[in-house]
């Protein structure tokens, strides 16, 4: 283990059942659980990012891998999701929520803020929360504080969203290494393993859970067929995007956008070809 405690856990605005097919499509090791009422949670249970979160050096910072990640889930589907990641510099957290550019605010470890202002406005906005009594509890984190340092503004981050149903299971903190996010979230009653088996494997959860129901009623007709042309769309620029920087966060995020997209256009016709 790092000396430097390093850990990342993607908060989704669905249930387990909705999550657990894209899961598959990032193609990593997780831990899938519920997190509170309509939310779940998923712990990685490699670590491809740099234990320090310096620049240089092979692997990438933990907030570029989550946020890759979290785009790859979010893109596409109805509910959003959020990356919260802390290293030994720094915490912060990226919200992604469709096709609109992540909204995400950093702090240094000793709490100083160095986000923008108004992403906890537009933060709150995508989350739908209210918006005088959380804006103003969100705007307190962006405030100097020397008794708060970076862990303390997660953890106000996250009581702000208690309000909507978010409860991480015990052991599932800021500040926790990822090996001990990866025992506590195991130890839960409902946790299933991600693991990824290859694309047939991935294939098949997806389209279990497409007869399922369980991603909702738009997987076919006009508006499945143009969901998963986009996601085509915008698996390309951001597989340029990983290839440039050589990030594997976007990697992934651009070949599960693909796998998305070539998927929800391949069961659209099959199922209209099965019925004629």
């Amino acid at each position: 283990m790092n000396a430097t405690p390093v850990g990342a856990l993607l908060l989704c605005r669905a249930v387990p059942e909705t999550v657990r097919p894209p899961a598959h499509l990032l193609r990593e090791p997780m831990v899938l659980t519920p997190a509170g009422d309509g939310w779940s949670v998923l712990v990685p249970e490699g670590r491809p990012w740099r234990g320090d979160g310096t620049a240089g050096g092979g692997e990438e910072p933990v907030d570029r891998v989550t946020g890759g990640w979290a785009a790859a889930l979010a893109v596409g589907s109805t509910w959003p999701v959020l990356a919260l990641w802390w290293d030994g510099d720094r915490a912060g957290y990226t919200l992604a929520s469709g096709f609109r550019r992540p909204v995400g605010y950093v702090w240094l470890a000793d709490g100083t803020p160095v986000g923008e202002d108004e992403a906890m406005s537009t933060f709150a906005a995508r989350l739908g929360l209210d918006p005088v009594m959380d804006v103003q509890a969100l705007e307190a984190l962006t405030r100097p504080d020397p008794d708060a340092d970076a862990d303390a503004r997660l953890r106000g981050l996250l009581a702000v969203l208690a309000r909507t149903g978010v409860a991480l299971p015990p052991g599932l903190g800021p500040g926790e290494p990822a090996d001990r996010l990866r025992a506590a979230a195991g130890t839960q009653r409902e946790a299933e393993r991600i693991e990824w088996a290859g694309w047939r494997d991935a294939v098949r959860v997806e389209l279990d859970a497409v007869e399922s129901g369980s991603l909702g009623p738009w997987v076919r007709g006009p508006r499945a067929r143009t969901l998963a042309a986009a996601q085509l769309v915008a698996g390309v620029p951001l597989l340029l995007v990983g290839l440039r920087r050589r990030s594997g966060g976007w990697l992934v995020a651009g070949a599960a956008l693909l796998a998305q997209g070539a998927l929800g256009l391949a069961y659209d016709r099959f199922r209209d070809e099965a019925e004629a």
